[in-house]
Parts: structure tokens; sequence; C-alpha cells
């Protein structure tokens, strides 16, 4: 059987792309939360380490001395707090126009952030998270506290499993394309993060060369017939 040769020159005339299911990541500059935020989760952060203490001291004298090395301090939540209720106020509202801006209709629906906490990795570096999703939100985000060039990032991995099952390879990594299936996001302090909780997400490995603390949340809409029948009861 004769092969035929394919003409690189072939491509329609007129060629019309459309874009769907698209994944939307946003971000904004806020820095005049920074150091009041930071001031106020330094107690919650204190406390994260001092429960954290007993296991690490117990790992070293085990294993050796690595300091607190792969550690991260997760707090208790900070809803409730009145430190954060600026804060909470800013991200519930632009957390609602976000999901209103995506198409959805929120008009029956009540959005609430059902989730706050603030995190800090090991000073001794080692601190990162593995690839997760929050599947009890609607929309989540990152308010970095502290971070620089040095420190951890998070990634973003594409949310479509379909397209992940048969990767070809990127022709240039440096970009991002639609080849593209994860990107690192800058950690700038100031710097607040929102994307669909569906979105996975990790952080990279902390390596302690300076300090890296954020806060991280997950909003849920609530239908308000539900939460007027529960307010009946």
């Amino acid at each position: 059987m004769k092969k035929k040769k394919i003409k690189k020159n072939i491509y329609p005339k007129e060629l019309f792309r459309q874009d769907f299911f698209k994944c939307p990541i946003w971000f904004a500059d806020v820095p005049q939360f920074v150091n009041d935020i930071d001031k106020a989760s330094d107690k919650y952060i204190d406390q994260a380490k001092k429960e954290l203490k007993p296991g690490i001291n117990k790992r070293n004298k085990k294993y050796g001395n690595k300091g607190d090395m792969g550690s991260v301090y997760h707090s208790t939540s900070l809803i409730g707090d009145p430190s954060f209720k600026n804060l909470i106020n800013y991200i519930g509202a632009t957390s609602n126009n976000l999901l209103i801006e995506m198409g959805f209709d929120m008009s029956d629906y009540k959005l609430f952030i059902t989730e706050m906490w603030v995190q800090e990795f090991a000073k001794d570096g080692g601190g990162h998270h593995t690839l997760h999703t929050h599947w009890n939100g609607h929309m989540s985000g990152f308010y970095f506290l502290k971070a620089s060039d040095k420190t951890s990032m998070p990634l973003f991995e594409d949310p479509r499993p379909g397209n992940l099952m048969n990767l070809l390879p990127e022709l240039d990594k440096t970009k991002v394309t639609y080849a593209s299936s994860q990107i690192n996001y800058k950690a700038v302090p100031g710097r607040m993060v929102f994307f669909p909780s569906y979105m996975p997400h990790q952080y990279v490995l902390d390596m302690g060369y300076e300090p890296f603390r954020f806060i991280h949340w997950n909003c849920q809409a609530i239908p308000k017939g539900v939460l007027n029948v529960v307010q009946e009861k």
C-alpha cells in the first residue's frame, strides 16, 4: 500500500475557536489587611505550635534532632473572632460576586464562609500540602501574610480528569497554554487568591528559608429555603 504524505500547509481558511468549561482563578493585591491579620493570627499559630511540640520532641528524640522540619501549623477556626470580621466581610462579598460572574444564579442562595484558618510552615523546612480539593465548598481562597520568592507557593492542577488521562508533552513549559496541566501561583504578602472549590491544589515543598504564613477559607452557598426552615425551628 502506498503511503500518502500529509501536506503541512493544509488548514481551513476560516477556523473559529470557542472556549468552554473554563477554570478561572482570580487574584487581587489587598495589602490593607496584612499587618492587623498577621498580628491577630499570632496567638493561633502559637497555640498550634504548642500542641505539636510534644510530638515533634518525641520524633526528634527517636530519630535525631531535625527541629520542626516537615511540620505545618494549622489553627482552629478564625470565624467568630472580631479581629477577622473585616477580612471575612471582604472575602464573602467578593466570593458572592465571583460566583455571579461565573454565571450562577445566587438569588435564592446565601453564601457563608464555613471554614477559615491560618497556617504556617515549619521554620526548618519541609512544610507542604499534597494535592486535594474542597468538596464541601463553592469558592475557596488564600490570603498570604508572610511569603517571598524563597517560600512555598500554591500549585493548581487541571480539574478535568479526562484531559489528564492522555496527556501529550508540552511544547514550552515556561508558558501557560491549553497543554498546561499544572500552574504555579506566586505567593506575595497581601495577595488574595480566589478559585472554585473543585480546583485541585497543593503547596510545593517549603525549604524554610523565610517564614511562610497564609489564611485559607471555604465558602458554601446555602439555599435560603433551607435557612428559613432552620430559623423556624
